[in-house]
């Protein structure tokens, strides 16, 4: 468990005026890239995850192991005692895969409670202050392997979990002004992707050879859909799946 916080200090004129964005997952990856983006717009960025992001990030750290059912909620209570959080990405995950063969049961409840449940629990921890100006978004990071990928087969129902639950959240609250929308990502250069799929390796060749725009995604790239979603101008725009993959998707997820 993380309990330890480092909650930055605001100094005065600082972030009172800026809008504040809750980001899960915030050191790292695609985390990183979206806390980078929504800070470049102007947004006061509060990070939350195990490890201090570093030196690049200019907002409000919460250390919080959102694997864990009460570090999460005293992280939660802590930030939105402090803050007005109107934006919220769920970004945090954790992979898994393994064919059904190889899959352990034991294995289920530790992806579902990072790629689901601490998803909830950070939603209905903000949704409150939303409902209360009657304005928010909310911005659910799913993955492209949830309509289908061999040994996906945990991490892929996670996901699918978090999409079905971004379309029914969006109903449940579109006449209180707040989206709930999720982007999808396909292969993206992250530092686990990397790691996992090195330059030159044939793990790398097989994957990069089936995306239709024949590159590995970035990071950036999956902020900028992220962006939109938490924007101003996206208050039409609720209950979708943005698949931000290369064309991996093209006829195979749901219209």
């Amino acid at each position: 468990m993380v309990t330890n916080f480092a909650i930055g200090t605001l100094e005065e004129g600082d972030a009172m005026d800026k809008p504040v964005t809750l980001v899960t997952g915030a050191s790292k990856g695609i985390g990183k890239a979206i806390a980078e983006e929504m800070t470049a717009r102007g947004h006061h960025v509060i990070g939350m995850s195990r490890s201090h992001p570093g030196d690049w990030f200019k907002g409000t750290f919460v250390a919080a192991d959102l694997a864990d059912l009460d570090s999460t909620a005293e992280a939660l209570a802590r930030i939105t005692g402090e803050h007005q959080v109107r934006r919220l990405v769920n970004n945090a995950g954790v992979p898994s895969s393994g064919t059904i063969d190889k899959l352990k049961i034991t294995d289920i409840e530790g992806v579902m409670n990072v790629n689901f449940r601490a998803l909830v629990q950070c939603i209905q921890a903000v949704l409150p202050g939303m409902r209360a100006v009657r304005y928010g978004r909310i911005v659910n990071i799913g993955s492209r392997a949830a309509i289908g990928r061999e040994a996906r087969i945990v991490y892929g129902s996670s996901k699918a979990a978090v999409a079905s639950m971004t379309r029914s959240l969006a109903l449940e609250v579109a006449k209180e002004g707040i989206t709930v929308n999720c982007v999808a990502p396909g292969p993206v250069e992250t530092e686990l992707f990397l790691q996992n799929h090195p330059h030159g390796s044939e793990a790398r060749r097989k994957i990069v050879g089936a995306i239709p725009v024949d590159r590995i995604g970035t990071p950036k790239e999956v902020a900028a859909a992220c962006a939109y979603f938490l924007s101003e101008e996206a208050g039409y725009t609720t209950g979708q799946v943005l698949y931000v993959c290369g064309g991996l998707s093209v006829g195979q997820a749901p219209t």
